[in-house]
């Protein structure tokens, strides 16, 4: 039996070997009955396996007596916001995100076009555990329609969000180089930078649903098109992740922006507008601290998990939320990682600034991430993190989400997976070799706890 990654967004796994048709109608049914009789809104991203895992969620649901609304290839965004605009009573993602080809998920959405809450979610597993499958008859089953105008009702809500002045942008006439790892991006992003008046470069944006790279958008997976990038004579290269929930930039020299400064960019883009409250996760970097100091405004951390994100910003009321992965949360469009809106808040940055994307990074706080991951034996995780806690307790301490602890000149966040046996650490600081002997220091202490 393969491996099958349960979290509180929903289930993921390898197609045939931890993800199958047994383990997708489970969760499939269970999900309908959380959601109770009502529309189900699904799309799915590009890859090979997604008509497959979307038929069978379709059949699964009108056998449960849902009506289904398909939007077909399409961002995981664009489910969110469907799910929210028609009023449906939940939705789903058929996208295993930046994992590989032969992955495939489940992204479980509820009525608000939220992923489900930790509370939802373990109603959801109680509701596995418990009951049996129970299928509607013949004359009660439920309708299925393709909607694929949705792309395009999401990418209209977009380009007509307040905050943006689409002329300005028009005015600069970028010149871009997009890659979409022929994924659901290749749907809407050429479209929505055609609709900005920018000259469009494409690469990996044929459709085709297979991954000429290892689709997460890291540095070492870009090197084709941080090339393309230095040989086009573009202001920047576009990067998104195969469902489009991530944005990653390239500086017009093809030098990474850093996946951690897109938060930072929106962050000072929405307060620069509105000043407010931010949330981001506990592993994202301090650049967005000093940012928010500069509007005089507060950041709140959650624990890292886009659910968790979006949770802490509805209690805090804030304006502008994210992840340090890429992840940009817009709360004027909707509860979700969204990197449509992402790409017009750094255009109509550029725009206002007048000055190349390069510019725009010297002008961020620098900060150096480093991570690491030790192999950790489960039953002596919460006790090192313990010790550690302990040792640390007169510096600035969170155990929202692991062990977080702040110093003047960097911080560390040590996190025990829930899937494997290992302990995440991460250090961030000033410098890039400050990071490097503060990680050896910490992962060196680990192993000695561990004796």
């Amino acid at each position: 039996m393969g491996t099958l990654m349960v979290s509180v967004s929903g289930i993921r796994g390898i197609v045939g070997d931890g993800l199958d048709p047994f383990v997708l109608v489970k969760y499939i049914t269970a999900f309908a009955q959380l959601c109770g009789k009502g529309k189900i809104v699904i799309g799915r991203d590009g890859r090979i396996s997604g008509g497959m895992v979307k038929d069978i969620v379709s059949g699964t649901l009108t056998a449960k007596g849902n009506d289904v609304t398909d939007l077909g290839i399409c961002p995981t965004p664009t489910v969110l916001f469907n799910v929210k605009k028609s009023g449906a009573a939940g939705g789903i993602s058929i996208s295993a995100s930046h994992n590989p080809n032969e992955w495939n998920a489940l992204k479980l959405l509820n009525s608000r076009g939220e992923f489900l809450t930790r509370e939802e979610n373990d109603k959801l597993q109680e509701i596995i555990a418990g009951s049996r499958e129970k299928f509607c008859r013949w004359n009660e089953l439920g309708t299925y329609a393709e909607y694929p105008q949705g792309i395009m009702d999401h990418m209209d809500a977009v380009l007509n969000l307040p905050v943006f002045d689409i002329n300005r942008i028009r005015k600069r006439r970028f010149r871009i180089l997009l890659d979409c790892v022929n994924g659901a991006g290749s749907y809407v992003m050429p479209e929505l930078l055609e609709q900005l008046s920018c000259d469009v470069i494409k690469i990996n944006c044929d459709k085709s649903g297979i991954f000429p790279r290892k689709p997460e958008p890291l540095p070492e997976n870009l090197t084709e098109t941080i090339n393309a990038v230095r040989q086009n004579d573009v202001d920047l290269g576009i990067v998104v992740d195969p469902d489009v929930d991530r944005l990653v930039l390239l500086q017009e020299n093809g030098e990474p922006f850093g996946e951690e400064n897109t938060i930072v960019q929106a962050v000072n883009f929405v307060l620069s507008k509105n000043p407010g409250n931010v949330v981001v996760n506990l592993s994202t970097t301090r650049a967005v601290d000093d940012i928010a100091g500069k509007y005089s405004c507060k950041v709140y951390r959650s624990p890292v998990g886009e659910a968790n994100v979006v949770s802490k910003m509805k209690q805090v009321g804030a304006v502008i939320g994210g992840e340090g992965s890429g992840g940009v949360i817009y709360p004027e469009l909707q509860y979700g990682r969204d990197a449509l809106v992402g790409t017009l808040m750094i255009l109509q940055q550029l725009a206002e600034y007048g000055k190349p994307i390069s510019g725009l990074k010297n002008e961020i706080p620098q900060y150096y991430i480093v991570k690491k991951k030790l192999e950790i034996d489960d039953s002596f995780a919460d006790e090192i993190l313990s010790k550690l806690k302990d040792k640390y307790s007169s510096q600035r301490v969170n155990i929202d989400d692991g062990l977080r602890i702040d110093f003047d000149d960097h911080w560390v966040h040590f996190r025990k997976s829930n899937t494997e046996p290992i302990i995440r650490c991460m250090v961030e600081s000033t410098s890039q070799e400050k990071a490097d002997v503060y990680i050896r220091n910490y992962t060196g202490e680990i192993k000695q706890l561990m004796v």
